[in-house]
């Protein structure tokens, strides 16, 4: 005796096929990790995009102080370029795309303006490097801002040649 199993109709193999999954919205942004001393880790990347998920993920006080600093440095710079590396936002100008004149970069106290050529900036930012020619200045949640002052130093460091990175 030969044993025959019933052929299976087309109609009844799709009547069993998986069921798909929901359509699900876009993901939520994962929040950003913060690395020692407050600084957010945020991917490499070029544009506002990244600089600005930068300024949003930067804790306390430090995120407003970021977005008047991203807004003085777009006014006083047109055109300005902008990037992520190394978790700081870079500002360049000038016809050369990977030259940089400043950067940001939070710590637990204070968030750290760097002038890749600041030795040149008259007056001279007060924070010194072991770079001869960087300065940094250093803004406090309990210090003033001289924001004129700043956006001299900006608009000197953007006319000066810019540091490859």
């Amino acid at each position: 005796m030969t044993d025959k199993t019933p052929a299976t109709s087309k109609a009844a193999k799709t009547a069993v096929a998986k069921p798909r999954k929901p359509a699900q919205g876009p993901a939520p942004a994962a929040t950003p990790v913060l690395l020692s001393g407050g600084n957010p880790q945020i991917a490499k990347g070029y544009g506002d995009e990244p600089v600005q998920a930068y300024i949003a993920a930067m804790p306390g006080w430090k995120s407003e102080v970021g977005r008047r600093l991203d807004a003085l440095i777009e006014r006083t710079v047109p055109g300005v370029r902008k990037a992520v590396k190394w978790n700081s936002p870079l500002y360049g100008a000038g016809a050369e795309n990977q030259t940089w004149f400043l950067s940001l970069h939070c710590f637990t106290k204070y968030i750290k303006v760097a002038f890749f050529r600041g030795a040149s900036l008259q007056p001279l930012p007060p924070g010194t490097s072991k770079h001869k020619d960087v300065r940094y200045f250093d803004i406090r949640e309990d210090e003033p801002l001289d924001e004129a002052q700043l956006a001299a130093w900006v608009k000197q460091a953007s006319e000066l040649p810019g540091e490859k990175m």
